[in-house]
Formats: structure tokens, C-alpha cells, sequence
């Protein structure tokens, strides 16, 4: 049944005060549809843009395309350029992105149309300060946090009408989002430069801290040194001036007494076999008294040298010693070379100074008698023993040696070979062997062998 006009349904409420659309004109409903359809656009692009806020784990440029391809289908644009300002967001990325009315992506500038990049440069340089449109449909909308504008989003909509607020709107929260997603980012990645930064800051620290505590152990260490090289400093200006009185005075003493007792030994000899069984028992008496003035030399002499080098000094000394020797010893045409193997060890100052002597004098006997052009002197430290080998490449005959070695060691008849029995008188002292063999340098080769006593045990049984 037909109700009549004017009439209102029970309560007194009629359609269109329920709707707000006044059914019998074709003008509200197609509003009506319009908005609906515009609330549903809006949804939509809300419903795309939540989705791609959780897909953190592709970082910002997901999102940023999301809320790209979101707005341009909510504005149907022909294209739509999105954009972070240069000053803004430094270490955000993407800076930009754009996408064309066929969904195709860009983010090279190169390729845009010239209108495409006039709008992109505004963005970066002059961001916009709020939202607007104009007849043609262009749309711009800024980008911004904390109420500061940081980029934005501009395009050409394809609506039949010119975009409303609610567009803007809905345009504004999508590039909002954006805006956010990039200061996220820019905030996580100045984050992790920032613990990098404090890591590496870490590690110098320690760093610092252990070379600190190894310089301040180093100076330490020097402090100690300097103390103990002043001490060491007056000790042996105090040795060296005993050793200096020792060599001046009592040592003078000594040699101008055996020199007088070689003295009285001549002129009792000049008296003739008549005096015989007087002159004998002096002569022997005499020739030890010069026997002791040569002990006791040699013990001065030892002493000055201990004087002169402190026992408490545990730097090997005999190598030095020997090259002294090698270079006092060299003449023109003899090449002296002076060899080490192992491990140098300060020994006992007497084995030292005996050995030296005794390298000094086989040196001696080859520049002086041999002819050779070429001497080696090797000393070789072993585990418990202390070989010193002279080798030349001279004329001299060790058989012959051995000979005057052993008539010399009988009896010194005219005073000459006195050096071989000096050195072989010496390893005997220290305990060692001497021995003369034939070198493959094909003259002689001079050979001691000595038992090894570091320093500080010379008074070990």
C-alpha cells in the first residue's frame, strides 16, 4: 500500500532523516556513493600501508614503496614522487622514490620526465610547510616529525574531482608513516655507528691501558737501571783508581825486583865453575825468587783486570778481547778473521783473560814466523766446555812445534819458545788440553779445550 505524502511512519522518523540522503533526488545519492567510495579508498590505503609497517625486516624502502604505491592508488595518480630533503635525515635511504601511472618504480633521476624532476628538487630543497591542491588535480603534501617538515610527496591525481581534505588526509597519514619509518632507521642506524664508535673506543682504551702499564713498568725498569748505574759508577771509579795505584806503583816494584835478581843470576854465573858449590845453591835460590816476582806479576795483572772489570757485569768480555788481539796481531798480507758459534757466557775473569793471552800469542807466532796470508781464529762456547782453534795457512810444521814444545818444557836453555810453554802452562792451569795439529788450511792449527765456569765460580771446588 502506497502511504500518502507527508505522511511520517510510526515514531515520527522519516528515511531521509536517518541517512541525511533524500532518496527522491538522484543529486544526494551519487554524493552519498562518492563518499563512501572515497572512505573505502581511505581504508584501503590504511589496510596497505598496516600491512607494511611490520615488514621491518626489509628495512625502510618496503615501506616507503608501500606508502607510494598506497597514495597513488587512493589519488589514481598518473605519477607520484616521494622525497626526503637534502638537509634532512642524512644517513636515511632511500632519499627518494617515484612511481609512474603504469606502477612502474624509479629512484634515478635521470630517467624522470622534466616535470617529474622540477617537482622531485622542490621537495629536496623547499619542502612543503602544509598540505594543498589545485584545480589540475597536482597534489603536495608534506613530510614531517616533531612539526618540522623533513620531505614530502607531490603528484598529478587522476580523481574526476579535484582531491578533497580528506585525501590530504589520508595522504598525510601515509607519508607520515613514511617519515617515521626513515627516522627509525636513520635512529638505528646512528645507533649501531654509535656502539661501533664505543667499541672501537674500547679496544684503544685497553689498548692505551696495557701499553701505559708496560711504559710505566719500562720506566720502572730505567729508574732502577739509572740507580743501579750510578752505584756501579762510583764502585768503579774506586777500582779504577786501586787498579790505576796497583799498575803504577806495586807492579813497578815488583818487575824492577826481578829484574834485579836476573841481574845478580848473570853476574854469579860470570864467577866460573870455581865458585860452583857456592854459586848453585844462590842460583837456585835466585831463580825461584824471579819465579814468584813472575807469579806475583801475574797476579797484579789479574787483579788489575778484575779491578777493571766488575765481576757483578754479566756481558761476556772475551769475545771483545779477541778481536783486540786478532786486530793487534794482523800485519799487512795477513787477513785475520775471528769466528763464534753458541752462545756467549761470561766466564771466570782468569779463563778469560788467559784464554785471550793465549789466542793473542798463537796470532803472534803466525804473523810472525808462519809466512801465512790467512789466520782463523775460532772460539766455540759448548754446553760445559770452551774450545778456542788458531788456523793458518802457513809453512810451519806442528811436528816441530811439539818438539820445542817439549824441549823448552824441559828445560829453558837459551829463553827462546818461552811462548808455546806460556801457553800450554796456562790451559794447564785452567784445567784444559793443548794440542798442536795440522790445520786444513794446511799450516798449523793451535787447539785448547777448556772446562766451562761462568762467572762466579772461580772458587768452585
Amino acid at each position: 500500500m502506497t502511504r500518502p505524502a507527508g505522511v511520517t511512519p510510526p515514531g515520527g522518523t522519516d528515511l531521509a532523516s536517518l541517512t541525511g540522503v533524500r532518496s527522491g533526488k538522484r543529486s544526494y545519492y551519487r554524493e552519498f556513493r562518492r563518499s563512501s567510495e572515497r572512505l573505502e579508498g581511505a581504508v584501503r590505503s590504511l589496510d596497505q600501508i598496516s600491512v607494511a609497517l611490520v615488514r621491518t625486516v626489509e628495512g625502510p624502502r618496503a615501506l616507503l614503496t608501500a606508502v607510494l604505491y598506497a597514495a597513488a592508488e587512493h589519488l589514481q595518480a598518473e605519477w607520484l614522487v616521494l622525497a626526503v630533503a637534502d638537509h634532512a635525515l642524512p644517513g636515511a635511504r632511500p632519499r627518494f622514490l617515484v612511481v609512474d601511472g603504469e606502477g612502474r618504480l624509479h629512484d634515478h633521476a635521470e630517467n624522470l620526465p622534466e616535470h617529474v624532476a622540477g617537482w622531485l628538487n622542490r621537495l629536496r630543497e623547499w619542502p612543503p610547510a602544509h598540505a594543498e591542491s589545485d584545480r589540475e588535480g597536482r597534489v603536495i603534501v608534506p613530510m614531517t616529525i616533531d612539526g618540522t617538515p623533513v620531505g614530502g610527496i607531490a603528484g598529478q591525481a587522476g580523481l574526476e574531482y579535484r582531491p578533497e581534505p580528506l585525501d590530504l588526509s589520508v595522504v598525510r597519514i601515509l607519508v607520515n608513516q613514511a617519515a617515521v619509518a626513515l627516522h627509525g632507521a636513520f635512529l638505528y642506524n646512528s645507533s649501531i655507528a654509535l656502539q661501533t664508535r664505543a667499541e672501537q673506543l674500547t679496544v684503544e682504551a685497553t689498548r692505551h691501558a696495557r701499553d701505559l702499564a708496560a711504559r710505566s713498568q719500562e720506566l720502572q725498569s730505567a729508574q732502577a737501571l739509572l740507580s743501579a748505574a750510578r752505584d756501579r759508577e762510583t764502585l768503579d771509579g774506586e777500582r779504577n783508581r786501586i787498579a790505576r795505584e796497583l799498575h803504577d806503583s806495586v807492579t813497578q816494584y815488583v818487575l824492577s825486583a826481578g829484574m834485579a835478581v836476573d841481574v845478580c843470576r848473570s853476574e854469579l854465573a860470570a864467577l866460573g865453575p870455581a865458585h860452583a858449590p857456592v854459586i848453585d845453591p844462590l842460583l837456585d835460590r835466585l831463580r825461584d825468587a824471579r819465579d814468584l816476582t813472575q807469579h806475583a806479576v801475574s797476579q797484579l795483572r789479574a787483579a788489575i783486570y778484575a779491578l777493571n772489570h766488575a765481576t757483578d757485569d754479566a756481558t761476556p768480555v772475551l769475545p771483545r778481547m779477541l778481536e783486540q788481539a786478532c786486530t793487534l796481531h794482523s800485519r799487512p798480507g795477513l787477513a785475520v778473521d775471528l769466528r763464534l758459534e753458541g752462545s756467549p757466557v761470561p766466564m771466570a775473569v782468569a779463563t778469560e783473560q788467559s784464554l785471550a793471552r793465549v789466542a793473542g800469542e798463537a796470532v803472534f807466532n803466525v804473523s810472525a814466523h808462519s809466512g801465512a796470508s790467512r789466520c782463523v781464529v775460532r772460539l766455540s762456547y759448548g754446553h760445559d766446555v770452551v774450545r778456542l782453534t788458531v788456523d793458518d795457512d802457513g809453512t810451519g810444521n806442528p811436528a816441530t812445534l811439539r818438539m820445542l814444545l817439549r824441549v823448552a818444557a824441559a828445560g829453558d836453555v837459551d829463553g827462546r819458545h818461552r811462548g808455546l810453554v806460556n801457553m800450554a802452562t796456562r790451559v794447564e792451569e785452567l784445567g784444559g788440553v793443548f794440542a798442536m795439529t795440522r790445520s786444513r788450511l794446511g799450516g798449523v792449527r793451535t787447539q785448547v779445550r777448556v772446562p766451562l765456569r761462568v762467572r762466579g765460580e772461580e772458587n768452585a771446588p
